[in-house]
């Protein structure tokens, strides 16, 4: 049954209020406006810093160079200058953050997150987590905080927003905007060309980022079978063509073979899960520049769950999504790492890098997927993953060398935001 053929309400008329309405779910002020306004009230001016991080060990990923007794100076929330005292100008004014017997990294990235409030965003800033990209929430709180990481962006993540899962059973996720509820009529789930269209331009309307959507069922349900495919290869195309029509890319959950192929021919930028993603797939992915974004982290808790049909499910699923990572990196596709965390526990994303490097990846190729690779899954090639000039100074103070310990990277001694201590 299809849903009717009415166009979503434009986002000039809605955005304002479902904005306000997702700010008051994830525990914000950040509405952009009052019920009562004429118009939306001008964007309250980033809070950016001027910093300057002295005498660490700067790392920079992208080359693996390390700098001793390096200088880092952040203006107006964006690296100037970085490199060994004496070669950099250090201005007066900025206060100094003195970073002696600590390496300096550039802030991670969670390539898959679900943040539905301030203080989940604020755990991951701690875990130093300062780029992200959601999962998906229920009502639209992703992109309410990504406009709080705008303005305040010592309280959130940079965050690139999902909006509501591109699925066939909406759920209570019907009533997040009144352009849904027409869904709730089909009885047979969002599976429609029209009822996957509404939903992708539902979400592009209200200012997602990107569109989430699945392939397979999921593996954290014990009634759910992960292998059993909800979509269509054609279903799949028709959820890819409508973002590529609003000039959003598409992640997909994902874990049998066929339902990893499907997605990556129907043309997604990022393979969720994937556990059993084969070579044909992978050497696909390698040709279109699809990533892979495995959640390690995700699929290990299964293994620590109480329930016995999800601890089995770990148990069997972890060495075979090693064994699929560490092809996927001998093959030349690219790697983000994501933790998957939700429901209010945020994982730190260095264990993500820890597995990763369990996996077989090297020390600086696993810190790459959290870093440059997972930055530019994200279009923020140029703006995150390194302490270079003109990125954003967003920095991790360590205890020690990552590369000798990866451990490190769960449990940050600072976190810098946009040139501001968090």
């Amino acid at each position: 049954m299809c849903v009717d053929a009415t166009q979503p309400v434009p986002a000039a008329l809605t955005r304002r209020g479902v904005l306000a309405g997702a700010a008051v779910l994830a525990g914000t002020a950040v509405a952009t406006g009052t019920a009562r306004a004429a118009a939306p009230t001008p964007p309250a001016r980033a809070r950016t810093g001027d910093l300057v991080i002295r005498g660490g060990t700067l790392l920079d990923p992208a080359t693996g160079d390390v700098t001793e007794d390096a200088v880092v100076v952040i203006r107006d929330g964006t690296v100037t200058a970085a490199g060994r005292a004496g070669s950099v100008r250090v201005p007066d004014g900025p206060p100094v953050l003195e970073a002696h017997g600590h390496w300096v990294l550039p802030g991670l990235t969670d390539a898959h997150i679900h943040l539905s409030g301030t203080a989940e965003a604020r755990a991951a800033l701690r875990h130093g987590v300062t780029s992200a990209r959601s999962g998906s929430t229920s009502f639209y709180q992703d992109i309410a905080l990504r406009e709080l990481a705008r303005h305040s962006p010592e309280r959130a993540p940079r965050l690139r927003a999902a909006g509501v899962f591109v699925t066939p059973d909406l759920g209570d996720t019907v009533l997040a905007d009144p352009d849904l509820t027409p869904l709730a009529r089909s009885r047979d789930g969002v599976r429609s060309a029209e009822a996957l269209r509404r939903v992708v331009d539902v979400n592009a309307a209200r200012g997602a980022d990107v569109v989430k959507t699945r392939v397979n069922e999921r593996a954290g349900l014990p009634d759910q079978d992960p292998l059993t495919q909800v979509y269509s290869h054609e279903q799949l195309s028709w959820i890819v063509a409508a973002a590529r029509r609003r000039g959003k890319g598409v992640l997909c959950h994902s874990y049998s073979e066929k339902g990893c192929h499907d997605a990556v021919t129907a043309g997604v930028r990022s393979l969720e899960h994937g556990v059993f993603v084969g070579e044909r797939t992978l050497r696909e992915m390698r040709r279109r520049d699809t990533y892979f974004t495995p959640t390690l982290t995700a699929i290990a808790g299964l293994a620590e769950s109480p329930d016995p049909v999800l601890a089995e499910r770990g148990r069997t699923f972890l060495p075979v999504l090693e064994r699929a990572v560490l092809a996927a990196h001998e093959l030349g596709v690219p790697l983000a790492a994501g933790t998957d965390s939700s429901g209010g526990t945020v994982d730190p994303v260095g264990g993500e890098v820890e597995l990763m490097h369990a996996a077989g990846l090297l020390a600086l190729d696993a810190l790459r997927t959290v870093t440059t690779g997972a930055a530019r899954l994200l279009g923020l090639d140029r703006t995150a993953g390194r302490l270079a000039r003109g990125y954003a100074g967003d920095a991790i103070l360590l205890a020690g060398d990552p590369l000798a310990d990866l451990s490190l990277l769960r449990s940050p001694v600072r976190v810098v935001r946009a040139g501001v201590p968090v």
